[in-house]
């Protein structure tokens, strides 16, 4: 097991280049990765790179925004994964919230959890508020997906998502996201996600995913992942 000091240290030197993370709050999506969730139209291409999807030359899709992940980080059972969507349209676009999430299982089935907008309950650093956000044709926003690979219960089958689809808003299209590696939830049944934030518009366009920031403290009441993990 990595010791929590160097794994600490490490999702903190993340933070120095990345976005601040966005905002938590008492309110959640109970079941947004249900039945009612959109399903992934199609398999991801294993040859395929998620920088491949949004190159620069690719067609703009009809809602006007491409939406990837740009990489996952992990220490002591806690991962976050990049979320960032770009406006490749031709007009404004805006947003004031949190994605909207849903994962599935290797059958492509969805998986019932809670999505916690923030982060209670499984890390802190997401206390920034939702904020609206205006984004002109080609720029970008980010936000932060995270969740704990945690057992505290034997009897209970642990979770493990494969496919992750991701919207900007309520009741607006899903884009299927590649998540990185698995969504290994434990038996925890929940993940968080930070809202949507302005990205710099000075930075460049990353042609290869970047890691994403994670917070840089664990909170005493959150238990040690599984010592089998």
């Amino acid at each position: 097991m990595i010791p929590r000091d160097t794994a600490t240290r490490r999702i903190s030197a993340t933070i120095a280049t990345a976005l601040v993370l966005g905002g938590c709050t008492p309110d959640d999506h109970r079941g947004q990765g249900g039945p009612d969730g959109p399903r992934p139209a199609t398999a991801p291409t294993p040859t395929a790179s998620p920088s491949e999807t949004v190159a620069p030359l690719a067609e703009c899709p009809p809602t006007g925004v491409r939406i990837r992940s740009t990489g996952g980080d992990a220490a002591m059972g806690l991962r976050a994964l990049g979320i960032e969507l770009v406006n490749c349209g031709d007009r404004p676009y805006q947003l004031n919230g949190y994605p909207v999430l849903h994962v599935f299982d290797e059958e492509r089935e969805p998986i019932m959890l809670r999505v916690v907008n923030g982060a209670k309950g499984i890390t802190s650093g997401f206390d920034q508020p939702p904020r609206k956000v205006t984004l002109a044709a080609g720029e970008r926003a980010t936000a932060v997906v995270l969740w704990r690979n945690l057992v505290t219960d034997s009897t209970v089958v642990a979770t493990n998502g494969e496919f992750l689809t991701v919207a900007p808003a309520a009741g607006q299209p899903a884009a299927e996201v590649d998540p990185d590696g698995p969504i290994d939830l434990g038996n925890t049944g929940r993940i968080g996600v930070s809202a949507w934030k302005k990205a710099d518009p000075s930075a460049p366009v990353p042609t290869r995913p970047a890691p994403p920031p994670a917070p840089s403290a664990v909170p005493s009441s959150v238990s040690p992942p599984d010592s089998r993990l």
